[in-house]
């Protein structure tokens, strides 16, 4: 069961509202060039909404930049993601640039700067106990398996990581998980894994 220290109960969420609101003033410029990019090349609309589990479980809808196009087979059915993805979505994403509309999800308080990354609702049953023990805390924009491969990992390493973080959830580990995060997305690392647009489905284990 998951414990919260004296920073988690006091500094994590008022230094997650400062950072969020700091980094949305001084990057406004880059999201408004983005957005309008983003109408350009992939059309509206601009913002990618989707219901994601946070802590506990609880339903929240997570903002991102559009990043892959609209593409419909015969029948009405999407295509595949690797499809919908082109040029311009990869460069978004190899960027992390359409991740900057999580910083409101920050904002309101569904999301922090560092946690497990918010997967899909359909995920939840699929967890075994402890994998679930990720919904112990504010799932992040950045967190642990973020800064261990991203998506070049295994689920099973991804969902280890994210546990350990929920285990050590500390000061100064937040803000050097927000430095190696930098540094990651300057290099580019762990974008997507073999084989895939971004990173296969997790079917679940007994």
């Amino acid at each position: 069961m998951h414990r919260k220290g004296i920073y988690e109960r006091y500094i994590k969420r008022p230094q997650d509202f400062l950072c969020a609101f700091l980094a949305s003033v001084v990057l406004s410029p880059v999201m408004l060039v983005t957005a309008l990019l983003v109408r350009k090349k992939l059309g509206s609309p601009v913002l990618f909404t989707q219901d994601r589990p946070g802590k506990d479980g609880k339903i929240f809808k997570l903002y991102k930049f559009r990043s892959m196009t609209s593409q419909k087979d015969k029948d009405g059915n999407l295509l595949p993601d690797e499809v919908r993805l082109i040029g311009f979505g990869k460069k978004l994403r190899s960027t992390s640039l359409d991740e900057l509309p999580e910083l409101f999800n920050v904002l309101k308080g569904d999301m922090s700067v560092v946690g497990p990354r918010p997967l899909l609702v359909q995920y939840l049953p699929r967890y075994n106990e402890h994998q679930a023990r990720r919904h112990e805390v504010r799932p992040g924009i950045t967190g642990l398996a973020q800064v261990h491969g991203r998506n070049a990992i295994s689920w099973e390493e991804k969902f280890d990581w994210d546990v350990k973080y929920v285990d050590h959830i500390t000061f100064l580990g937040d803000w050097k998980i927000i430095f190696l995060t930098v540094l990651a997305v300057l290099k580019r690392e762990g974008i997507s894994a073999a084989g895939e647009a971004t990173m296969g489905e997790f079917v679940g284990k007994d």
